[in-house]
C-alpha cells in the first residue's frame, strides 16, 4: 500500500476528554488521529480567526502569520468560509489556490481542515496534519467535523 493511499482501520473508540482546555484537547486529537501538527482557531469579535493552540514543531513564521487569519484566506480562513471541510494530499503540490505557502512551510503533507460549527455557525477551525502524504477518508472527516462541534460547545459554555 503506498503512503498516498488511506490505510483501513478498525473503528475507533470515542474521543474522549474533549474540553475547554484546547492544548489538552489538540494533544488528544493529534494522537487520536495519528497527525504530527494541528491548530485550533476561534472567531474574535473582530471578525478574524485567532490562534488558540497549536502542536509543537510548527516553525515560529509559519505561527507569526496565522495567528490572526481573515476569513476566506489560508486553509482555516477557508474552511469557516465555506463551512466545510477542506481535505490536501499533499499540501507540498497542491494546486487548487487554497494552499499558502505558509502552510507548506510546516514541512506537512496531508493536511485536513474542518470548521468548528456552532448550529450552522462557524466559530472557529481545527487544522491537523502529517508529515507524510495521507489522504483523510470521509469517516475521519465526518468524526474531525463531530470533534470540532464539541469543541464548539465547550467553548460556548465558557
Amino acid at each position: 500500500m503506498s503512503e498516498t493511499q488511506t490505510k483501513s482501520r478498525e473503528p475507533r473508540p470515542p474521543l474522549e476528554g474533549i474540553g475547554p482546555d484546547l492544548d489538552q484537547s489538540l494533544s488528544l486529537i493529534l494522537a487520536h488521529f495519528h497527525a504530527q501538527l494541528g491548530t485550533i482557531h476561534t472567531l474574535g469579535a473582530d471578525g478574524l480567526l485567532h490562534l488558540r493552540a497549536h502542536s509543537p514543531g510548527i516553525p515560529e513564521p509559519v505561527l507569526a502569520a496565522t495567528r490572526v487569519i481573515p476569513i476566506g484566506k489560508g486553509i482555516a480562513g477557508l474552511a469557516v468560509e465555506r463551512r466545510a471541510p477542506i481535505n490536501v494530499c499533499n499540501l507540498q503540490q497542491d494546486k487548487s489556490g487554497d494552499v499558502r505557502p505558509g502552510a507548506q512551510a510546516t514541512g506537512a503533507m496531508g493536511s485536513l481542515c474542518v470548521p468548528m460549527l456552532e448550529g450552522d455557525k462557524a466559530v472557529g477551525a481545527l487544522g491537523i496534519a502529517s508529515l507524510g502524504e495521507r489522504t483523510f477518508p470521509d469517516a475521519e472527516v465526518r468524526e474531525l467535523l463531530d470533534i470540532g462541534r464539541e469543541l464548539a460547545a465547550c467553548l460556548a459554555k465558557t
